[in-house]
């Protein structure tokens, strides 16, 4: 089946999802239904397909819709929390700390075919909270088995992106957040202006070889448009709806029948440690709250192990302390992507002391 048919069928299984979960009034639908339709098919092995340029300006889409909350009271906010938000980068790397050491006991007697060293460097990498492509590249530089580090993060990112937006339903928790975006009108000549903003964002992050580039990109120059008070234009529904679908793909995609058959026990070690740790980060993310004053539905989102696309996309579409949650991840993001591989020499050498 040629490329473009298999991406546009998935396309339309995509929005077809996604329109059932809008009439069974499930969280996020426009992501969850895509997500959910294509992991499905794809572990069956039907020929699903992300086009990248779609995934790209879907990211893109997303990271300028949430740049439009910073404005400049909401930035003297999130400045405030730097210590609350710092506590969360400590909890992260911590977390992920706890999360290898789980790996490497449970699945360490059954990777007897690796070196000490391999079957460190694997469980490290895959137990840290970052980007999973960005993990699996740091994970393939210190000879660790990719696979299976890129499993964990793709199995860890679907679970929380399913879980927590069902558990903030759950919970009755909708609409609290004060902030708005600093644009409510479309308008079209403000539109393509903030649309070729956030493209030049991307291009750069892309070429300086950031992780995210495309949502961090548009984040960054779109956060800085609004801090200085310049309203462009709101981005329209249907466009933040088809970033939400493009994204849902992307991930499912990931779910083939080859990653199912990818040791058993080491995905079920992922799953069940990845429950724990949302359990736990909703813990830290309630005594943040306490700590803060903020509501505890924000905290949760903001220090929850999920990617933070999907966390951010959560955050906006409930209404839930968007630039509180985006600063929470996006600080995780950049901490853990700086700080994983130092930790990793620090570690090999204490150990080989």
């Amino acid at each position: 089946m040629p490329f473009l048919v298999r991406v546009l069928l998935t396309l339309v299984l995509a929005y077809a999802a996604a329109r059932l979960c809008v009439w069974w009034q499930t969280p996020i639908p426009w992501m969850i239904g895509p997500l959910v339709a294509t992991s499905v098919l794809s572990v069956l092995g039907l020929p699903t397909t992300s086009w990248v340029p779609l995934r790209n300006a879907g990211q893109g889409v997303i990271g300028a819709a949430l740049g439009l909350y910073f404005t400049p009271a909401v930035g003297a906010l999130v400045v405030g929390l730097w210590w609350a938000i710092g506590l969360g980068i400590v909890w992260a790397l911590t977390l992920g700390l706890g999360f290898g050491a789980w790996l490497r006991r449970v699945n360490g007697p059954r990777m007897a075919a690796l070196s000490p060293s391999q079957r460190f460097s694997t469980t490290y990498f895959a137990g840290a909270i970052g980007g999973a492509s960005e993990m699996t590249l740091l994970a393939e530089r210190h000879g660790a088995r990719t696979d299976l580090v890129a499993s964990a993060h793709s199995l860890r990112v679907l679970l929380v992106t399913l879980a927590v937006p069902f558990a903030m339903q759950a919970w009755g928790v909708h609409g609290l957040d004060l902030s708005l975006p600093s644009a409510r009108d479309v308008l079209w000549p403000g539109l393509l202006g903030l649309g070729g903003l956030a493209l030049v964002g991307g291009w750069a992050m892309q070429r300086a070889g950031r992780a995210n580039p495309w949502f961090m990109g548009a984040l960054v120059v779109t956060m800085g448009v609004t801090l200085a008070g310049v309203t462009l234009s709101a981005l329209p529904g249907w466009l933040t709806a088809g970033a939400q679908l493009v994204i849902g793909v992307s991930l499912g995609v990931r779910f083939t029948p080859a990653f199912v058959h990818t040791a058993p026990r080491w995905l079920g070690s992922v799953a069940l440690a990845t429950v724990a740790m949302m359990l736990l980060c909703a813990g830290f993310g309630l005594l943040l709250a306490r700590l803060t004053g903020l509501h505890p539905a924000t905290l949760v989102l903001g220090t929850s192990p999920g990617g933070i696309a999907e966390m951010a996309i959560t955050a906006k579409v409930l209404q839930l302390g968007v630039p509180v949650v985006t600063a929470f991840q996006v600080c995780r993001l950049v901490a853990v992507l700086v700080l994983v591989e130092p930790v990793y020499r620090w570690w090999c050498a204490r150990s080989a002391g």
